[in-house]
């Protein structure tokens, strides 16, 4: 079979651009490859829901351009197909003095970008909105909503083959041969070609970006984030979401509350390096994928940097009470007991050669060929923008 384009990945960032350049070019033919049997069972569906605002990005880079455009694409989407969502807001609380001037950072960054109608809340004004919250001064964030992603993604599969577009189930990528006018895809059963490819592999970026890029110097390193829930009884405690100042010597936001749109209300998440791209349970392990991390240069340097501060992180995984105890700082009230066990996800980290690790998105075009090789968050909320200006980008 030939193809004008094949897409690797049937997350929300591969369905989008599939999706994206179905509508530019109706007469085309795209073809999605996925190894796994469905749309969106990795980051797209691991993820907390939210709808980011775009107030912690750096103005100007691609990650708070493609927020705030794919910002109203997704909610004007979800209004047209019919997608549960809520723009219910969210407050970031400073709990300490020496954590305002970081807070003044954000809010200007959230001005720089944008934003309208951020508004600082005394101790007082939010605890108006968040009756059990503590701290000393908060910004609320009026944009932030929560929306069902795993929804998105299957409508958009949905429109994609209603367009005539095709997807393909547990298709692995095992090889992809470039000829320059013909690009061939070897999967664990077929081989078909295409005239433009596009990786949007996710977890997996780094090695399909290397079937073609042999000088790749990016690789995935797989950091878990897992949640606990609060129990029914307790989830009137949060009626938004409430986040925490993030730790400007971490690149996580650090444990928060979030209301889910099917009404639970989930707490965390820590950051634990996970020894496995998919490992989702502490113990899930990959000796093949732990030593590709280990061995890496730039994993020594993130050591270096950060290996105190992850250590802790550890130590909220193995601890329900060191975990209580994080939460504790926005909200003192809550128990250990209040507390069940929640799903988690596994974010893909790139990070180069020399330890830095990557922040903004990061796409790669060498010809006929596109890998998007790093692709976090806000990368749900931005789905519909990235993929129109990927589908932009092949076609040039």
């Amino acid at each position: 079979m030939n193809y004008d384009i094949i897409i690797v990945g049937a997350g929300l960032v591969g369905l989008a651009t599939a999706y994206q350049a179905k509508l530019k070019n109706p007469n085309s033919k795209i073809l999605i490859l996925e190894k796994e049997n469905n749309v969106s069972l990795h980051q797209s569906g691991h993820n907390s829901g939210v709808i980011h605002s775009g107030i912690y990005y750096k103005p100007g880079s691609l990650k708070a351009k493609n927020c705030i455009e794919g910002y109203n694409s997704v909610i004007n989407f979800a209004k047209e197909y019919g997608i549960k969502y809520d723009l219910c807001g969210k407050i970031i609380v400073a709990t300490s003095q020496e954590e305002l001037p970081l807070l003044d950072n954000i809010y200007k960054r959230g001005v720089e970008n944008g934003l309208e109608d951020l508004k600082y809340l005394s101790r007082e004004e939010f605890r108006e909105i968040e009756p059990h919250c503590e701290g000393v001064k908060a910004i609320k964030v009026p944009q932030t909503g929560i929306i069902d992603y795993p929804g998105v993604a299957k409508k958009i599969k949905e429109l994609f083959e209603e367009l005539g577009g095709e997807v393909r189930f547990n298709q692995e990528v095992k090889n992809i041969i470039d000829k320059g006018s013909e690009i061939i895809v070897q999967t664990n059963t077929s081989e078909v070609k295409t005239t433009k490819l596009i990786s949007c592999a996710g977890l997996y970026s780094d090695k399909v970006t290397s079937m073609t890029n042999k000088n790749n110097d990016v690789i995935i390193i797989p950091f878990r984030g897992e949640y606990y829930k609060l129990k029914d009884e307790k989830k009137h405690l949060v009626k938004h979401l409430i986040y925490p100042v993030p730790d400007p010597n971490f690149p996580f936001l650090g444990v928060h509350f979030t209301r889910m749109i099917d009404g639970n209300i989930e707490a965390g998440p820590n950051a634990v390096l996970a020894f496995r791209k998919e490992g989702y349970k502490f113990f899930d392990f990959s000796f093949s994928e732990t030593m590709q991390t280990l061995t890496w240069p730039g994993f020594r340097k993130i050591v270096a940097k950060y290996g105190k501060t992850g250590m802790g992180e550890v130590h909220r995984s193995l601890s329900k009470s060191a975990f209580t105890k994080a939460l504790q700082k926005l909200m003192p009230e809550i128990q250990e007991n209040d507390l069940v066990t929640g799903g988690a996800g596994v974010r893909a980290q790139a990070c180069d050669r020399n330890g830095a690790l990557i922040d903004d998105f990061d796409i790669v075009k060498n010809g006929n060929i596109i890998h998007v090789r790093n692709a976090p968050s806000p990368a749900a909320t931005s789905c519909l923008s990235i993929g129109n200006k990927i589908s932009e980008l092949i076609e040039n």
